[in-house]
């Protein structure tokens, strides 16, 4: 091995140092508790040794937001269920985002509470045109998109749409991390019922803007 890959090596495994330390703070205290001070203190370094590896606490926070979000994605956007329709992959997705995010309960929970800029970049889904900017919402978008090709359902209602499933998927996950004493069988119900039957309800009962009545 020639020294600049020993030392691009080096290099690497520090930064994984550095994220891990990170993340298990993060999974202990929460992301507005993290700071360069704590995650030094973690891994029995200075706080300037890390600012070698990284600009600051953003960049930090961005790389574990960002290694989050993309398993979210990748479960959500993996699903291509062959000679299934649109129902049977919306079901699907909806069951992979949930396991996904209750693999990872800690991290996903200070995420989701967090109230910081830098986690809200990954985390905020509920402003108008969030479907064209987030990947995870814009595959549930394109799946709902699917289902409604027959019916007069405009763009607006449809990520209005999106934007429901995923918050009330969201509730649905932070409720069964807190009470996480329901028991495997109790949460495989919890689970199914959710992604089979209520969310199918939420997208049957959609409807155009034109066709309800203003109250």
């Amino acid at each position: 091995m020639t020294i600049e890959k020993r030392r691009q090596r080096e290099i690497e495994e520090m930064r994984e140092l550095i994220l891990s330390a990170a993340s298990s703070i993060i999974s202990d205290e929460g992301i507005d508790k993290l700071s360069i001070r704590k995650i030094a203190k973690k891994i029995e370094y200075s706080p300037s040794i890390i600012y070698h590896y990284f600009n600051d606490k953003e960049e930090i926070l961005n790389n574990i937001m960002q290694r989050g979000y993309k398993k979210i994605v990748s479960a959500v956007s993996s699903v291509e269920l062959k000679n299934s329709s649109p129902e049977e992959r919306l079901v699907k997705m909806t069951k992979n985002y949930i396991m996904t995010a209750l693999k990872m309960p800690d991290k996903f929970m200070a995420a989701q509470l967090s109230k910081s800029e830098e986690a809200l970049k990954h985390t905020s889904s509920l402003f108008k045109g969030a479907a064209k900017e987030k990947p995870a919402l814009s595959s549930l978008f394109q799946c709902l998109k699917d289902i409604y090709k027959n019916k007069e359902i405009d763009d607006d209602t449809i990520e209005l749409t999106a934007q429901v499933i995923a918050v009330s998927t969201l509730g649905l996950i932070m409720k069964i991390i807190v009470e996480k004493d329901i028991g495997k069988e109790q949460r495989k119900r919890l689970i199914d019922y959710y992604s089979e039957d209520i969310v199918l309800r939420i997208v049957n009962g959609s409807k155009t803007r034109e066709g309800r009545k203003e109250i």
